[in-house]
């Protein structure tokens, strides 16, 4: 097994395509093809977190947040980021990063979060728009059933709780091929007519590719028709942050000392309490101050998050409690759910769970 193999396993989970412009994810340190010797799953990859690896014989290690985030101009030592490259390049230790594209995941941070705080009827907080497109093509009408069929099996055709959808029509296509031309239907230099199937389907961004090479295995065109649109439409499985309820309300205080204990908090801050229960809740593991606003839109009583600012408490304006409980408390179990992830893909090799504490934050 090479380390593509491993990254394939992840980004099932979640697609780099997902990721948010900003951010630096993907293979950072090392290279795809080389041979796995076993893999170390981290928050955070730090000096410790390398030793770690090279101790358990781990030539991968994958880390929810990139060691590399703004470019590096010199590799001397100097900083703790410039350390860990050059330690992880000397022991031939690849680092794999997935940082916002597991927070826009549905099975992603926040719904490991949402699992601890045990919250039902889920849904995305903020939909990731951008992240649909729709593809149009046109086919023999005795083979659209096959294509149809090849596309839904590809990927293609999800809409919600929907799967195989498509819109079709049924119409006349015309061509007339030249000298070079090798049609598989009509005549070489004559005009033909094909009665023919517009098909019509939608489909997740990162599966692009192979929805075009589907398209073109299946159909029997010599050159094939079609269009690629990217839609407007949100994807309401993909974005940032998530809301959920709890099976019962619970008062402000027992609210907040189940999160402090679910969450392994050492200390939490929040706004002030407005003698409400507690029902309806939103959360978003790491920096969370810019979705307060949609968290308010949404009408809920409670919007967990980490790294609020002090005038990021303000905007709740005695209309929500918001409570930071720490950008590492957080995310914590993110590691935990990328080891089962692919504790579950791959049996023959070690997944091991690094045993360094990376939060930087400690309490006196």
């Amino acid at each position: 097994m090479i380390i593509q193999d491993v990254l394939n396993h992840l980004e099932t989970l979640a697609p780099l395509h997902y990721a948010e412009d900003f951010d630096n994810v993907g293979l950072l340190v090392g290279q795809k093809t080389t041979e796995l010797t076993g893999i170390l799953v981290t928050l955070d990859t730090t000096e410790s977190v390398i030793e770690e690896a090279i101790d358990a014989q781990c030539n991968l290690v994958v880390s929810f947040h990139p060691i590399i985030f703004k470019g590096l101009k010199k590799l001397n030592g100097t900083t703790y980021v410039e350390r860990v490259v050059m330690k992880a390049i000397q022991h031939d230790i690849a680092i794999y990063c997935m940082h916002t594209a597991l927070d826009n995941a549905s099975q992603g941070v926040n719904a490991m979060i949402c699992n601890k705080l045990n919250l039902i009827d889920r849904h995305v907080l903020i939909p990731q728009s951008g992240t649909i497109k729709k593809l149009t093509t046109y086919v023999p009408v005795e083979e659209a059933d096959a294509l149809r069929t090849a596309l839904f099996e590809a990927g293609a055709g999800h809409i919600g709780n929907y799967k195989d959808c498509s819109f079709n029509v049924e119409g006349y296509g015309t061509y007339k091929g030249n000298e070079q031309s090798n049609p598989t239907k009509g005549i070489r230099g004559s005009l033909h007519t094909e009665s023919e199937t517009k098909i019509t389907v939608v489909f997740p961004k990162h599966l692009e590719s192979n929805i075009l090479k589907t398209l073109f295995h299946t159909h029997s065109y010599e050159e094939v028709a079609y269009e690629i649109f990217t839609l407007d439409n949100v994807n309401q499985h993909i974005g940032m942050g998530m809301i959920g309820s709890l099976e019962s309300p619970l008062s402000e205080t027992e609210f907040l000392s189940y999160l402090k204990q679910t969450m392994k908090a050492d200390g939490i801050r929040h706004t002030a309490l407005l003698g409400k229960p507690i029902k309806k809740v939103a959360v978003l593991g790491g920096s969370g101050s810019f979705a307060i606003q949609a968290a308010k839109k949404a009408g809920v009583d409670a919007f967990v998050t980490a790294d609020l600012k002090y005038h990021d408490f303000f905007t709740a304006e005695n209309k929500i409690l918001l409570v930071d409980v720490g950008h590492y408390e957080s995310e914590q179990f993110t590691k935990n759910l990328l080891v089962a992830h692919l504790t579950k893909k791959i049996t023959n090799f070690a997944v091991i769970l690094s045993n360094t504490n990376t939060n930087p934050i400690k309490y006196f």
